[in-house]
């Protein structure tokens, strides 16, 4: 498959989302820095990002009924790049949405909320697809970004989902389905229960501040 386009241009087209997830994690820590010290808080818990797999991109671009090149790839696949970012407060999900839509250079394409609207097996997490422009040599590029924003809890169950449905080639028995939704549940309630503990410590610090 890799004939159909030049070793060259694969590769050049593969480091142009090299540099935007350069762009977008530096973009991620100087926010999480700056709200940290204006806030006394860190909103960001972990940071993954990655790039798919060739092999990948080449299936994807298959079942989409579309040739191998760069421009479909452009045009037609918007989580070549991808970040994953773990917060450890339900809110925090959305502090950080908030401040990557203020930044001028982002432009948001895309945002799917299955946190507010979660997916039939459970699934929760906030979803964005973005375009960042890449300032090359020759010319400047918007380059889609796939941004994953979810608690430390969403992302454990998650993780645990793509593993049992990797391990029986997405048949999964019924019952397994009907635990992974009973722990989905769990971890919706331990979130909100956590959220509801850093609220009351809020108020009691501000209570504090007040005397």
């Amino acid at each position: 498959m890799f004939e159909e386009q030049s070793l060259g241009e694969w590769k050049n087209t593969l480091l142009i989302y090299k540099f935007a997830l350069d762009e977008i994690n530096t973009k991620i820590k100087i926010l999480n820095e700056e709200f940290t010290l204006n806030h006394d808080h860190n909103p960001i818990e972990h940071v993954k990002s990655r790039i798919k797999k060739p092999d990948s991109i080449m299936n994807k671009l298959e079942r989409k009924g579309l040739e191998l090149s760069q421009n479909n790839i452009e045009n037609h696949i918007n989580d070549v790049a991808g970040v994953r970012i773990s917060c450890s407060f339900i809110s925090d999900i959305y502090k950080i949405y908030e401040l990557l839509k203020q930044q001028d250079d982002i432009y948001i394409i895309e945002v799917k909320d299955y946190i507010k609207n979660p997916k039939p097996n459970g699934y929760k997490s906030f979803h964005m697809i973005i375009e960042i422009p890449i300032f090359l040599a020759s010319e400047t590029k918007r380059v889609k970004v796939e941004i994953q924003i979810r608690t430390v809890a969403m992302d454990f169950w998650a993780s645990l989902e793509h593993k049992i449905f990797y391990k029986y080639n997405k048949k999964v028995p019924n019952e397994i389905i009907e635990s992974l939704n009973e722990a989905s549940a769990t971890v919706n309630s331990l979130d909100y229960k956590m959220e509801s503990i850093k609220n009351q410590m809020e108020e009691i610090k501000e209570l504090e501040y007040q005397k």
